[in-house]
Order: C-alpha cells, then sequence, then structure tokens
C-alpha cells in the first residue's frame, strides 16, 4: 500500500524506516506546512511527493493510508478529512482530544469503509503477547504497577518560559496523555476496565499536568500508574501476585521481561527478540487487518482505544484540565 504521512518529527522518521522494514507500506508522499521543510523531507526519505497543503493530498489518488504525527490537537480533523477522501488512518497515540472526536472519527471510517487505527506500538509486540501468557503464573493478582517516566527534552524550554506542544493545552498535551497512555493500554489491554478511576496530577503554571499518579481500581487489586516528562525514573514495572512477580522495564518498550517465583526464590527472564524498530509490529498487523477485512479484531482494538480514551477524559476532568478545543 502507498503511503503518506504527516509531521517531520523524529517520529515520523521511525515510523517510515519501520514500514519500510515491514514490506508492507511503500513512502508515496510527505506532508509539511513548510513547502521547504516538506521537499527536505521527501528527499530524507525519498518520497515521490512532498506537499504543504493537506486538502491536495488527500485528493491523491496514489495514496492508500495516512500517517499523522502531528500535535495531538490537530489529529480530528486531519483524521476526518483523509477518512472521508477514502483513505487508511494510522493516528499517532492519544489518537484524540477526548472521546467524542473517537467516536465520530470511527464513525466517519465506517460511513467511507476505511479503517482507523492509533497508533500504540507495545501491544502489538511479541513480547506483549509474551506477558500475556505469563500473567496466570503469577497466582492470583494483588498488586499491579507501571511507570513511564521521562524527563521532556522540551521541559527547560518550559521552564524559561516557553510553552512547547507537549506541555500545552491549546495542543492537548501533558504527561497522561503523551506518555502515561502506554502503561493505561498495558493495563487495559491485560486487565480490562477498570471499576473506578482516579488521577492525582501535578499541575503546571499554565494548568497543564507535567506528572501524576493514576489509580486504577481493579476488583482484587489495585493497578498504580505513575507518568512524567519533569522527573526521570528507572524503576521496574511489576505484576505482583500471590505466587510471583512479573517485572518488565518502561511501559513502552517491553525489552525485559522476568519472573519470580516466591517459594523457589527462582528468577527467570522469558522475553524474546524485538526489532528494534518495533513499530514494526503495529504495522505488521494493521495492514494485515485491512487485507484480511478482520472486523472482529478491529472492533476489539475501537474498544481498546475508546476505553483509554475514556479514562485520560475522565482523570482530566477530575482536576479540571480541559484542552483549548474543548472550551468551544
Amino acid at each position: 500500500m502507498k503511503l503518506a504521512t504527516i509531521g517531520t518529527s523524529w517520529i515520523t522518521s521511525e515510523f517510515i524506516e519501520a514500514a519500510k522494514e515491514s514490506g508492507k507500506l511503500s513512502l508515496a508522499a510527505v506532508y509539511s506546512r513548510s513547502k521547504e521543510a516538506a521537499k527536505r523531507f521527501a528527499e530524507k526519505h525519498q518520497a515521490e511527493t512532498s506537499y504543504h497543503h493537506l486538502d491536495e493530498m488527500a485528493k491523491d489518488k496514489n495514496i492508500d493510508i495516512v500517517y499523522i504525527a502531528s500535535p495531538n490537537s490537530l489529529h480530528y480533523e486531519q483524521a476526518i478529512l483523509f477518512l472521508k477522501n477514502g483513505k487508511h488512518v494510522i493516528c499517532e497515540k492519544p489518537c484524540f482530544s477526548n472521546s467524542k472526536e473517537l467516536h465520530n472519527a470511527y464513525q466517519t471510517a465506517n460511513e467511507h469503509k476505511v479503517f482507523l487505527f492509533e497508533a500504540i506500538r507495545n501491544i502489538h509486540t511479541p513480547n506483549f503477547k509474551k506477558l500475556k501468557e505469563k500473567l496466570s503464573d503469577t497466582g492470583s493478582i494483588r498488586s499491579v504497577f507501571f511507570q513511564y517516566q521521562q524527563y521532556s527534552s522540551r521541559y527547560d524550554a518550559f521552564l524559561a518560559g516557553e510553552e512547547p506542544n507537549v506541555f500545552s493545552l491549546k495542543f492537548s498535551g501533558g504527561s497522561l496523555m503523551d506518555l502515561g497512555v502506554y502503561p493505561l493500554f498495558l493495563a487495559v489491554s491485560l486487565f480490562g476496565k477498570p471499576e473506578k478511576v482516579s488521577y492525582t496530577p501535578v499541575i503546571l503554571r499554565n494548568g497543564i499536568d507535567g506528572a501524576g499518579t493514576l489509580i486504577l481500581q481493579y476488583g482484587k487489586f489495585v493497578c498504580t500508574i505513575l507518568a512524567s516528562k519533569i522527573v526521570q525514573s528507572n524503576l521496574d514495572c511489576e505484576i505482583a501476585g500471590e505466587k510471583g512477580s512479573i517485572l518488565f522495564n518502561k511501559a513502552s518498550l517491553l525489552k525485559k521481561l522476568e519472573i519470580i517465583d516466591y517459594r523457589t526464590k527462582q528468577q527467570k527472564s522469558f522475553a524474546c527478540e524485538q526489532k528494534e524498530r518495533d513499530m514494526v509490529y503495529e504495522i505488521l498487523e494493521f495492514t494485515r487487518i485491512i487485507e484480511e477485512d478482520d472486523h472482529e479484531t478491529y472492533h476489539d482494538l475501537q474498544d481498546l482505544s475508546d476505553t483509554v480514551a475514556s479514562i485520560t477524559e475522565d482523570a482530566r476532568m477530575q482536576n479540571n484540565i480541559v484542552f483549548d478545543i474543548e472550551q468551544y
């Protein structure tokens, strides 16, 4: 299938390289608001065409699927444009700012008989499947701790008085939306929808959450999620049961997987080798769903995105974290 991309950041470059590695997508076009930036990016990745007007790219009949990696608040309008023009859409996480946008976008995709995917790479990796298979070996789960705390390269600019996109209500940023969705997707994929959600954020000067603690209450255990863009942490994530515990590294990577048996004291690794560019796995799954017209798996992913969006929205509303696009 022919691929077009929106955005010229490092994440878009990584996606393009992963697309090439997958063998399923070939780069047809790139977009940037700047004509010169679009041309440079096209040359860098050997794209056939570059655009600086989205309407023109949306009408390009040589494009089958579009990857969107623009600021969060722009995702919805851009996705709707391409869905209405009969293009499949892969939208970088978080797919949209809230549940209303998500529901409308999925309805638009259905009306135009195309697919819409949220690009959350960790749940499509081989090691996630390994984790899910080993879950029962811990016995009855009693405690879960997930974290993704990474000091942002843009935080110094924020401290200096600027307002980068990831620290902006205008662009639907914040630690929960940018980093917290990784462990949140893991939790919902493994344990389902929680019974209750509570969020305690660290609010910065402009009302955005620079960090926060998200509590997901399940029947017999609590899942605690820490997300931060203003501190750095190397703590392992842990799923603790009555028989043993599973440990793994940062929630977005899942490279290290270990299980500890409480009684034998044995600690074993069960991780498998994964491709360095782990976006390959989500690309392979999305293209498979399209090729096989697999609506069962597609609807499962849709439900997953819907649950995560409802949790992040609930968490924000508890703390009056209202994005600019939600104030009109």
